[in-house]
């Protein structure tokens, strides 16, 4: 008796979430295509320690294509730094399968972004070891295989 209610509150459970999922989905996000969302990042520096106009270099080689916005993180953490994308890019380009291929635009933005953190931060964009000064494990092999879907965005 007991196994038949956890099996029919796990399938509400699924049912509900489902049904949430499916909703958010058909919803959308409110007037905003899905690739001209904000990429933002917490720095820990002053807020007035950066300006929009004066951005790190791997910013900087955007020029004009991106908007910025520069502001204080929320609770006092620091500077957030937020970019997009100046053109929406064609439909289809922020899909799944474009980013497992490498072609989502994006995703060169982000990579610029997380260095330019990394360059306010550390004065240097900080890269892990190479080789790496572990054993492979099969719990490394794993991070290992995730990092590569990831598409170098450090984001799976």
């Amino acid at each position: 008796m007991a196994h038949a209610k956890t099996l029919w509150t796990a399938a509400a459970g699924l049912t509900a979430g489902a049904v949430i999922a499916w909703q958010r989905k058909a919803a959308g996000p409110a007037g905003q295509a899905d690739g001209n969302r904000w990429l933002a990042v917490t720095i820990n520096i002053d807020p007035g320690e950066l300006q929009p106009g004066k951005l790190p270099e791997p910013l900087a080689e955007y020029g004009d294509r991106i908007e910025t916005r520069v502001g204080p993180a929320p609770g006092d953490r620091g500077t957030e730094l937020a970019v997009r994308l100046r053109e929406p890019e064609p439909e289809g380009a922020h899909s799944l399968p474009a980013r497992l291929a490498g072609a989502d635009p994006r995703q060169d933005l982000r990579r610029a972004l997380r260095d330019a953190k990394s360059l306010l931060e550390a004065g240097e964009v900080l890269e892990p070891d190479a080789p790496p000064t572990t054993h492979d494990t099969p719990g490394g092999k794993l991070v290992g295989l995730l990092g590569r879907r990831a598409g170098g965005e450090g984001v799976l």
